[in-house]
């Protein structure tokens, strides 16, 4: 990695009559961006607000079930063999549909999770052009850096733009 990006610098600056002093470069750290930008923070209560009566439901139901198994095993011994039959029929058919529904669940919360990280991602994308453009930036590096000073890393002036367009 180290070899590529000293291998890109090189042609970056072989290409053009530019002086290494004269280069803007600088990093964004985009993992950070993606948990403290408030886009990020409203995403997830939404999607919080959105699944919390699904979720509730599902944990009820689990509830219930716990209660029919524990029923069974406490009351075996007195219950008739059809009754013993029909709660163990029951419970069998509540925990299949219950697995269905948790199934059903996460995959729609997948999906919407998903969605919100896009528009998340897209925002952030947004404004490190933004920022790249208004402060003349040469390079903005993002994933795959191993290493940036301070000096470089300009991730809080892209968090304080994405404040920005948040409270427009």
């Amino acid at each position: 990695m180290g070899k590529l990006f000293s291998a890109a610098l090189l042609v970056l600056w072989a290409g053009t009559d530019v002086s290494a002093a004269e280069l803007k470069i600088g990093f964004v750290n985009v993992a950070r961006l993606l948990e403290r930008a408030p886009q990020a923070e409203k995403a997830k209560k939404e999607l919080e607000r959105e699944f919390a009566p699904r979720d509730k439901k599902l944990v009820a139901e689990q509830k219930e079930i716990k209660q029919l198994e524990e029923k069974l095993g406490k009351d075996a011994a007195i219950m008739s063999d059809e009754e013993k039959q029909k709660l163990d029929r029951e419970i069998i058919a509540r925990k299949r549909e219950a697995k269905r529904l948790q199934d059903e669940f996460r995959e729609d919360f997948n999906l919407r999770r998903n969605e919100e990280l896009t528009q998340l991602q897209k925002e952030i994308f947004e404004a490190i052009q933004s920022l790249a453009k208004e402060e003349h930036f040469d390079l903005l590096l993002t994933d795959g850096v191993v290493y940036a000073s301070d000096a470089i890393d300009v991730t809080s002036k892209v968090e304080k733009k994405l404040e920005q367009s948040f409270k427009r």
